[in-house]
């Protein structure tokens, strides 16, 4: 697919008043180059076949694991499982404590308190507390509880908001509206990362993607992620390397770094590691930590310990060599 799918002026300011009337950020991202679908999934494939070999492999885990978002988003969460959620988090492996911390613990609002006292108390300083907010999943409501629920969020010990767009208004092209409530809610965050979730499942077409994309850095994301996990397509290799080409992009034309995350379906070592090989061959190192790449993932970390068991000692443990989240 093309390279260049930043506007060819935006280095000479003309990113500097996209957002001052609905039209001009429409016509901005309207007039964004349009996706090369073909090109973009043979990429993605081709990414997909580079294999990791055996020197790089260790290092490959270890780094997946602390890219980790480890996530409990459901109805019948409680506090004894947002806390053996966070005991795991900060000693994956109880057996070897050499495997390294996840990134964050990520719950609903109402579990941020939770997860802050569970890992202060484990001195599990380094992993974030992440929160989802703005009504998520859908983002079916008003701004004013949206913003309350971001702010309960942080209050509640929350480090970073995974917020949801409304993306009934951005596919009825309502693109200011979308803009202005991310804006509103990342003044919201304080001192937390925001990170904004798209639904690429619901957004259908890869250029809606590449729209959301520019939408939500110009807004002032810290991190543009793939998807709740709660519908039926999440983060998949093309619609997550669309978005590591727009962050690429981004940075180019504004000097502005923004992190990419990638989340649901992402279960096994072999799935993370393909992710690792299109971070690493489209945006180099600089991208390659858990300050700027992140998986969303309940599972996974099952998956990376047991083939770091299988690297260290030359066979698979048992199954209860891991917990069953």
């Amino acid at each position: 697919m093309p390279t260049d799918a930043a506007p060819r002026d935006a280095g000479r300011g003309s990113l500097s008043d996209v957002a001052t009337s609905d039209a001009a950020l429409r016509r901005f991202l309207q007039g964004l180059p349009g996706v090369d679908a073909v090109g973009l999934e043979a990429r993605a494939a081709a990414l997909g076949t580079r294999s990791i070999k055996t020197t790089a492999k260790a290092y490959a885990l270890d780094l997946a694991i602390s890219m980790i978002d480890l996530t409990t988003l459901e109805g019948a969460d409680t506090p004894g499982k947002v806390r053996s959620l966070c005991t795991k988090g900060a000693h994956p492996d109880p057996g070897d404590r050499s495997a390294p911390r996840v990134a964050a613990i990520c719950v609903y609002p109402d579990m941020a308190a939770t997860a802050r006292q569970a890992l202060t108390e484990l001195g599990a300083d380094g992993i974030n507390v992440a929160s989802v907010a703005t009504a998520f999943p859908s983002g079916r409501a008003s701004m004013a509880v949206k913003l309350a629920d971001t702010r309960e969020a942080v209050a509640a010990g929350a480090d970073e908001i995974d917020m949801v767009i409304d993306r009934g208004a951005f596919l009825a092209g309502r693109y200011l509206q979308v803009f202005e409530e991310i804006r509103e809610v990342k003044a919201a965050c304080g001192a937390a990362h925001l990170k904004v979730i798209f639904e690429n499942g619901e957004l259908a077409t890869y250029d809606n993607i590449r729209r959301a994309s520019w939408l939500a850095m110009l807004a002032g994301a810290d991190f543009i992620k793939t998807s709740t996990g709660k519908v039926a397509v999440n983060a998949t290799p093309p619609n997550t390397l669309l978005m590591l080409e727009a962050v690429r992009d981004f940075r180019a034309a504004t000097g502005q770094q923004v992190g990419v995350k990638p989340a649901g379906g992402i279960r096994t070592a072999k799935d993370a590691f393909k992710y690792l090989v299109m971070v690493n061959e489209t945006l180099g190192d600089d991208w390659l930590s858990p300050h700027w790449f992140r998986f969303g993932a309940s599972s996974l970390l099952n998956d990376l310990l047991m083939q770091r068991q299988k690297l260290a000692t030359g066979r698979y443990s048992g199954p209860d060599y891991v917990t069953v989240d």
